[in-house]
């Protein structure tokens, strides 16, 4: 990877938001993080990532909210969304794509498999 693409980690649990932060910095991501819905909404007032990695399931503004305002805002047309969830019903996997998002991925997961899905989804 050439350029540093920035990525929002996005989860409500703080030990995956710690491991997925250390595993998209490893592999060369410029990394910003959010806790919840509402830090999501307001990071995103003031950056462009190129990728949001997004939790469905959070206290405030859930993900399916956050990838419909992504999704609908002129600034972040360019902007990729993955959920990882563990939602894994067929239904709320198809409400993600639905939605817009270009990868769902289900908890739990492979490190390395999610790096190649999001390094392929970027080139």
């Amino acid at each position: 990877m050439n350029q540093a693409y920035k990525i929002l980690v996005v989860d409500d649990d703080p030990f995956i938001l710690m491991s997925l932060e250390f595993l998209m910095r490893k592999n060369g991501f410029d990394v910003m993080i959010a806790r919840n819905g509402t830090e999501t909404l307001e990071l995103l007032d003031q950056n462009s990532p190129d990728v949001v990695l997004l939790d469905i399931m959070m206290p405030d503004v859930d993900g399916y909210a956050i990838c419909k305002h992504i999704k609908s805002t002129e600034k972040h047309k360019l902007c990729k969304v993955v959920f990882i969830s563990a939602k894994s019903k067929e239904i709320d996997i198809q409400k993600g794509y639905n939605l817009g998002a270009e990868l769902y991925i289900t908890k739990p997961f492979s490190n390395k498999d999610l790096v190649n899905k999001i390094t392929a989804l970027l080139d």
